[in-house]
């Protein structure tokens, strides 16, 4: 029955640019109008970190409208009546002669103020729908996307802090190591100095015998031939 549902609730792009109305009752009813898919909208921000404020985009719109049409209810209700507001827009009337007039219209085809606010709910109703199943659908891919790389996070948080722990161990290790290498060089130099002190003295003392021997020898040759 509405080829183009959304131009009930959406200004068409042609008039976008046109200025807000200067009726500050038509203005908040406009707000109004639109604030479903707003408020769904911003529903689907993240729970977690500040986030920008939510705004109306065509995508996530028109799957709203798609839901109303698949639920529209048989004979006149909320959504013609909300077809005959659109068509009194351009009409020289204040906002509640416009409601006035298209529900004097209503009335001849025997709708009542309550079957309007029955079937308004009911667009209400199938748009709150709308939003558990989002809601459900935002759910399920934070936990499919979301929560697995924070599990991964928590895996590599853990690895990070064993890591560090061994390179902690490994540090005291290695200190333990340098200062060992450094006492045993520090012996070493020692046992390489009383070595070499030892080796001097045996010099010395090899020499001085040596010396006594071929002393003698001489005497020996000179004085016993």
């Amino acid at each position: 029955m509405f080829k183009n549902l959304k131009s009930l609730f959406v200004v068409e792009e042609e008039n976008s640019n046109k200025a807000p109305s200067s009726d500050p009752q038509q203005g908040k009813a406009g707000l109004k109008e639109q604030q479903p898919a707003s408020k769904t909208t911003q529903n689907a921000a993240p729970a977690t970190g500040p986030a920008e404020p939510g705004k109306a985009v065509p995508e996530l719109t028109e799957v709203l409208f798609k839901a109303m049409e698949q639920n529209n209810v048989d004979g006149f209700d909320y959504l013609e009546f909300k077809q005959s507001l659109n068509s009194l827009k351009k009409m020289p009337m204040d906002e509640q002669t416009r409601y006035q007039s298209a529900f004097a219209m209503a009335q001849t085809m025997g709708v009542t103020v309550e079957r309007l606010l029955q079937t308004g709910e009911h667009y209400l109703n199938v748009l709150k729908q709308e939003e558990q199943k989002f809601e459900t659908a935002v759910n399920n891919q934070k936990a499919k996307q979301i929560g697995e790389k924070e599990q991964h996070i928590l895996k590599l948080e853990e690895a990070i802090k064993a890591k560090a722990e061994q390179i902690k161990q490994l540090t005291v290790e290695i200190e333990a190591d340098q200062a060992k290498a450094k006492q045993m060089k520090q012996e070493m130099t020692e046992a390489s100095v009383k070595v070499e002190t030892t080796r001097s003295n045996f010099v010395a003392s090899y020499e001085a015998l040596v010396q006594q021997i071929r002393g003698d020898l001489d005497n020996i040759k000179n004085f016993l031939k």
